[in-house]
């Protein structure tokens, strides 16, 4: 992979695929996620971020894996990973959970995968983080809906996983809005707060009024997937299209670039869907490389990178002439 960013004119050339589109700094390709994996330079990769197909017992149109053979099948995509991966580079991938066949008791898939990535391939936890969705509906209907024996499932994991031991990473980049009542103790300290001993001898001091312009994140992300009515979604629309059904928030993709990367670093997705990673790294000045098997998801995510004043008539002209084999650079 050429290290140089990309240009209108000169998109990294991928032997195995096809590039559906082209940005000032990202390529969309279209082909198979292994091919394309191998096809990376080594070290040569900032950060992976990603959200494979689940292995749930229902299969979707997007293609999904069976429960037994789910392991073996995602080591092969993050064995590669790992070889493009920079020493201090990271990946990321999100995996939610699933059920097992007609009993009310869970699969153990994103666990057994976490041990693999770390005892198999030698990748590092960084640190597990807990992506909250509290617009997720109720399910498994059976489970949850009719027999009510179980509780709704709205927390998908995600593993940060690292390379090296000390992987780039910067926390302050990602904070978050204080609290109503961190602002009130920030005008006026003294009034709120006096610096005292506390029973677990872990004892605050007056650093803890200083203002950082944000509170540290924590591990758990609560972040809503209700976006029904965004820029994708209204292209999709407005063109007659079914969009990817499976779309992770922006924010979601969007803390772990901030955290983990530099402008201008590398950002790579190899399950892209509808290329909402792609639209982050733009937006936040990074590189980026975005991997689908299915052509028709892959040009209809170009509506992402389009002015909001596009017509339906010139987004369907772009649609058509990537999926007749036209490159589209933008």
């Amino acid at each position: 992979m050429e290290t140089d960013p990309l240009t209108h004119d000169n998109p990294q050339v991928f032997n195995s695929g096809s590039i559906a589109y082209a940005t000032l700094l990202g390529t969309q390709v279209v082909g198979d996620s292994l091919e394309l994996l191998a096809e990376l330079a080594p070290e040569s990769v900032d950060l992976f971020i990603t959200s494979p197909p689940f292995p749930l017992l229902r299969k979707k149109a997007y293609g999904n894996e069976e429960q037994d053979v789910y392991v073996a099948w995602l080591l092969d995509f993050a064995r590669l990973a790992q070889r493009a991966l920079k020493p201090e580079g990271s990946l990321v991938i999100d995996i939610g959970g699933a059920y097992e066949k007609g009993r009310p008791t869970r699969s153990l898939h994103q666990f057994r995968a976490l041990l693999a990535f770390v005892d198999v391939l030698g990748f590092h936890l960084a640190e597990e983080f807990y992506w909250h969705n509290p617009a997720k509906l109720p399910s498994p209907i059976e489970w949850v809906n009719k027999r009510k024996i179980r509780a709704k499932d709205s927390v998908n994991t995600v593993w940060w996983l690292s390379k090296a031991e000390f992987p780039k990473a910067d926390v302050s980049k990602v904070r978050v809005p204080y609290s109503k009542s961190m602002k009130s103790l920030l005008k006026d300290p003294a009034k709120h707060y006096t610096p005292k001993g506390r029973p677990s001898e872990h004892n605050i001091g007056e650093a803890f009024a200083r203002d950082n312009g944000g509170a540290l994140p924590s591990n758990l992300l609560s972040i809503p997937n209700s976006q029904s009515n965004d820029t994708y979604l209204r292209a999709c629309k407005a063109l007659g299209l079914l969009g990817h059904p499976a779309r992770f928030p922006s924010k979601l993709p969007e803390f772990f670039i901030e955290m983990l990367t530099d402008p201008g670093d590398v950002v790579v997705d190899f399950f892209s869907g509808s290329n909402t990673t792609g639209s982050v790294a733009e937006a936040l000045n990074r590189r980026w490389y975005s991997f689908e098997l299915d052509a028709d998801y892959a040009a209809l995510s170009v509506v992402r990178f389009l002015p909001p004043d596009t017509s339906p008539v010139r987004a369907r002209y772009l649609i058509d002439g990537i999926l007749a084999g036209r490159l589209a650079r933008l």
